[in-house]
């Protein structure tokens, strides 16, 4: 048994136990139960449950997740289709968010996988002020996939700099 300042107690009974326990106002708390005997602690329950709880807030408001939106194209676009989504992925780039584009084929348009490195390659110039290439993947059963990850705010205002300089 520990008490509440942290002084071992030794092998103590559990009535004996619980009676000190009740004496001082706290709680007797079992924290080693497979010792053999048991390891007791007589502390304040709330007061540490609270303490885990506040630990475990804190370590999830410092948790970032980056949310992966996801494009998906065909190799036989249009012109106008093509600006429209390019613009939503630089939208959800220049938000922070990860971007998933994918191209989709079909039937005979899985004989000419070039379309769809094409369009990749037309995304990327278009969103490259706002964002990099995380992973591009090749033509993988039906699908191509590329996945476009955002530059920093700090960064895009120093490559802007750098443009107007040189």
């Amino acid at each position: 048994m520990i008490d509440s300042e942290g002084n071992q107690l030794g092998v103590v009974p559990l009535e004996e136990a619980r009676e000190k326990a009740r004496v001082d106002g706290l709680d007797l708390v079992e924290v080693g139960p497979n010792a053999d005997p048991p390891v007791v602690r007589i502390l304040d329950w709330g007061k540490l449950r609270y303490e885990r709880e506040k630990k475990a807030r804190e370590s999830r408001r410092k948790t970032h997740t980056i949310e992966v939106k996801e494009v998906k194209f065909r190799p036989s676009i249009d012109t106008h289709d093509f600006e429209r989504k390019s613009e939503r992925v630089r939208r959800f780039l220049s938000k922070g968010k990860k971007v998933k584009v994918t191209i989709f084929f079909r039937y005979r348009q899985l004989r000419r996988p070039e379309l769809g490195r094409e369009i990749l390659d037309n995304v990327i110039d278009n969103v490259a002020d706002v964002g990099t290439v995380e992973t591009r993947g090749d033509l993988d059963g039906r699908r191509m996939v590329m996945v476009l990850q955002p530059i920093p705010p700090e960064e895009r205002v120093a490559q802007a700099s750098d443009r107007a300089a040189g």
